[in-house]
């Protein structure tokens, strides 16, 4: 199915100013989350071992990509999904401290991802992980971080406005905390899609809480690997998760868009109990798995922050193929071509 642009969008940046302004983007977040939580850059990798556990299952549908080493014998490497899983082992295996963690380029090819003006095969994001401190396994620490967050992105959009007058900041002051079974309550005849879409409208930012674990009403708000983020236990409030997606407003589309997916991890109880619920209880063998539970990693919180995502919502455009190489339907790239519109 091709992509429909806005009728009347015609993007404010020219593709050489795009370009600049894509690496403007990228480097001041980046220095600017590394300081606001201390991370520190490490290099990743971008493929790991078939079958140790390692890579992450998303959702738990998607097909990894797999192929052969030569010199390798009969072993098979996956390109990694996402880093969830690397960046907790990285942090015990480099011996970070405390209230320190770090970050990682991440670049990953999801071959079952949908292709529309939001996603692409290609990822590319900020892989980050924090090693936390004896008694901040909360979700007050949880929202903490996430504000912290959040001013870096209220910081970034407004130096693009001070490069390019153009474009103006929308971001609201402060971002609004909504947990999932709040959402169903206020919106239960909509899916959650179409909650997310309606409570981003209302507050121009939302962090939703509690994503992978049941509802009231029996059903999920979104899928979760059940041994990466904590969805099953209960906060203060009796409500369960201590994981969420930072959600924001897009003005050009005129829609929502998830620019980031974190939480805090699992530790060995959540991890148990959220393998028998997805009834992957084998995957305690795993060599990733085994680790854990044997007690060698540390408690930490983390996410991913989609790169493009964020250049697309700064610069204000239209389609995720404007700020990242990819590849695009031809009725797609005939489309955006007749509204002016350059697919990289």
């Amino acid at each position: 199915m091709a992509v429909i642009l806005p009728k009347d969008y015609r993007p404010i940046l020219s593709l050489k100013q795009t370009e600049q302004a894509i690496k403007l983007v990228k480097d001041f977040f980046e220095r600017n989350l590394s300081a606001e939580l201390q991370l520190s850059r490490v290099t990743s990798p971008l493929f790991v071992p078939r079958g140790s556990g390692i890579n992450d299952d998303l959702n738990g549908i998607e097909r990894p990509v797999r192929f052969p080493v030569k010199n390798l014998g009969d072993t098979e490497m996956e390109v990694v999904q996402s880093l969830a899983k690397w960046k907790r082992m990285a942090l015990a295996d480099y011996g970070y401290k405390a209230g320190t963690g770090l970050y990682t380029d991440m670049n990953a090819l999801r071959p079952d991802d949908d292709i529309d003006a939001i996603h692409s095969i290609y990822v590319d994001q900020w892989d980050w992980e924090l090693v936390m401190k004896k008694g901040q396994r909360n979700r007050t620490f949880l929202k903490k971080i996430v504000e912290k967050i959040y001013e870096v992105l209220k910081r970034t959009e407004f130096v693009v406005s001070e490069h390019y007058e153009e474009i103006e900041p929308v971001l609201p002051e402060q971002i609004t905390f909504i947990h999932t079974e709040e959402a169903l309550r206020r919106y239960p005849k909509l899916t959650p899609q179409e909650r997310e879409r309606e409570l981003a409208r209302e507050y121009g930012a939302i962090f939703i809480i509690g994503i992978g674990g049941k509802l009231s009403d029996g059903s999920i708000h979104g899928g979760r690997a059940p041994d990466y983020d904590d969805w099953t236990t209960p906060a203060e409030d009796g409500t369960a998760g201590l994981n969420g997606d930072i959600i924001v407003w897009d003005p050009v589309r005129k829609d929502s868009l998830e620019l980031s997916s974190m939480g805090i991890r699992v530790d060995a109880e959540s991890m148990r109990r959220q393998l028998k619920i997805t009834n992957t209880e084998e995957r305690a063998h795993l060599y990733w798995h085994s680790r854990l539970l044997a007690g060698e990693f540390p408690q930490t919180i983390g996410g991913g922050i989609g790169q493009s995502r964020l250049c697309m919502f700064f610069l204000r455009k239209a389609h995720i193929g404007e700020v990242q190489a990819s590849v695009w339907p031809q009725e797609t790239i005939d489309l955006c071509k007749q509204q002016g519109v350059h697919l990289m």
